[in-house]
């Protein structure tokens, strides 16, 4: 009887120091646990942080490249635009359409801070900017009647806008012909004038730098003068 009150009583001890751990266990568990909290807060709010600029770095390389790719798309069409121009099309433009056309082609090749300024008060200047070189332009533009002449003072007009803006080049771009006197004129002032026969050339690709080459080098051939003016006359 003592033996087995005995046995009793030991597996009650043992239950009870049983009960004790798993109870210290737990308490030991939960003071670690609210030791390490705000650590893993710590690193959970490290992780969304990341996360989070992970996706704005994201979103912003993507809208970068989107427009990237719409801006090329736009100078391509562009290109293709102003390469299937017609000279016939250039004829029937107003003149501030000109203006921008001939600001497209500049900087179809290469020049840079191109600007339309065109208008009253211009100061004898249509477009301005830099050419790829770095030099800066101003250039006069007419949309005139192919039958019409350049004359002379309008070329020295466009001196006069060279020294006002303080350009390195001065660019005349004409649909038309410029008189003897205007294309003399505007070789001894180191003037580029591109008459209708190298503004079609221009415009269909050749890019204006290379013309500036050629410069000064006559506007045809007699024959050439001759089926100009039985083209174009009244």
């Amino acid at each position: 009887m003592a033996a087995k009150r005995k046995g009793k009583t030991l597996r009650r001890r043992r239950t009870v120091r049983n009960k004790a751990t798993a109870a210290g266990g737990a308490l030991a568990a939960l003071a670690l646990l609210a030791l390490l909290e705000p650590m893993w807060l710590l690193y959970l709010g490290a992780l969304l942080a990341a996360v989070g600029i992970g996706w704005m770095v994201w979103r912003l390389w993507r809208i970068d490249r989107l427009l990237r790719s719409k801006d090329n798309a736009w100078r391509r069409q562009e290109e293709i635009t102003a390469g299937q121009r017609t000279l016939a099309a250039i004829d029937v433009m107003s003149g501030t359409e000109f203006e921008e056309a001939v600001a497209e082609l500049c900087r179809r090749d290469g020049c840079t801070q191109v600007r339309r300024v065109g208008g009253s008060g211009d100061n004898g200047a249509d477009v301005l900017g830099r050419l790829p070189d770095g030099r800066t332009m101003v250039i006069q533009c007419k949309r005139y009647a192919p039958h019409r002449t350049i004359a002379s003072r309008e070329v020295r007009d466009l001196l006069g806008a060279k020294v006002h803006f303080t350009a390195d080049v001065a660019i005349f771009v004409a649909t038309t012909r410029f008189s003897p006197q205007a294309e003399a004129f505007a070789v001894k002032n180191h003037i580029l004038t591109l008459h209708r026969d190298f503004f079609g050339l221009w415009n269909n690709g050749t890019p204006l730098l290379s013309l500036a080459e050629i410069n000064g080098r006559g506007q045809g051939e007699t024959r050439h003068r001759a089926r100009w003016k039985q083209t174009y006359s009244k």
